[in-house]
């Protein structure tokens, strides 16, 4: 890996604002930083498009945003993107990348009842590389794929200020719960934006269960990649980038302030 300087510039990279939840850890490992998030809100939601649509889409992207921005490590914050284009960004830049995939290798290891639930998007769950992920690290575990198909907008409108009922949120999250020799007690969040909604989750739930946010996980492997931060503190520089070009409302920038907890750039 190429040398990395003391106050690194790191991209992180998602269809909307659920990559927030992972910005949020980062920063908390690498408070001194200089960060540019970048929304891809002209093409929102990923579900809706196909898997060679986004990986034209995303590809070519990237590739703009490094060029423009010379970042050192490029976060994908999005489960569906990491799922298509890891393999393809890996071999057409030199940068760097962190990808977001559904956490199932811990959660079936921590699962006491070995019945595991994998929320995500419906392409997310459909996707031969999260099936090969639980042939490989169920150990076990009876996991149930469960595709939501409007939770990640529901996040998107939550965050924006819009209101969003818990039924539903209720009836997007039902399909996760199984009750029978075993009840699931554990769901994986395979999506960065369903974190987003968490109060209203376990509001909903029909009972507890130990949700897996793999935000932490992938905030620790950015700081394995990057070294030590020696030292290094103080208030980042923080850009914030819809892909549409739109500024941020002030009831978002307002939604914003505790991700960012610095200055915003637009």
């Amino acid at each position: 890996m190429r040398s990395v300087p003391n106050a690194p510039t790191i991209l992180v990279f998602d269809s909307g604002l659920g990559g927030l939840t992972v910005f949020r850890e980062i920063v908390k490992l690498r408070p001194g930083a200089h960060y540019t998030y970048v929304a891809d809100d002209a093409y929102f939601p990923y579900g809706q498009h196909s898997e060679d649509e986004i990986i034209a889409r995303v590809v070519p992207l990237i590739g703009e945003l490094i060029a423009e921005h010379a970042p050192d490590l490029v976060v994908i914050a999005c489960n569906t993107a990491s799922t298509l284009v890891m393999t393809h960004l890996r071999e057409t830049y030199s940068v760097p990348f962190v990808g977001t995939v559904p956490a199932i290798k811990p959660a079936c290891a921590s699962s006491k009842t070995k019945r595991v639930s994998v929320l995500g998007t419906r392409g997310t769950v459909k996707r031969e590389y999260t099936k090969k992920l639980i042939a490989d690290f169920a150990a076990g575990c009876d996991v149930t794929l469960v595709g939501a198909e409007n939770l990640a907008s529901l996040a998107e409108a939550a965050l924006r200020g819009e209101p969003v009922s818990n039924e539903a949120i209720a009836a997007e999250i039902a399909p996760c719960f199984l009750n029978g020799d075993a009840r699931t007690d554990t769901v994986v969040l395979a999506c960065t934006h369903y974190p987003l909604l968490m109060d209203q989750m376990l509001a909903v739930a029909p009972w507890p269960v130990d949700w897996i946010d793999p935000a932490p996980a992938i905030a620790r492997r950015v700081g394995d990649l990057l070294g030590a931060a020696n030292g290094l503190t103080g208030t980042p520089e923080t850009r914030f980038i819809f892909t549409s070009g739109q500024s941020p409302s002030p009831i978002l920038s307002r939604a914003l302030a505790p991700f960012f907890d610095a200055r915003m750039l637009a």
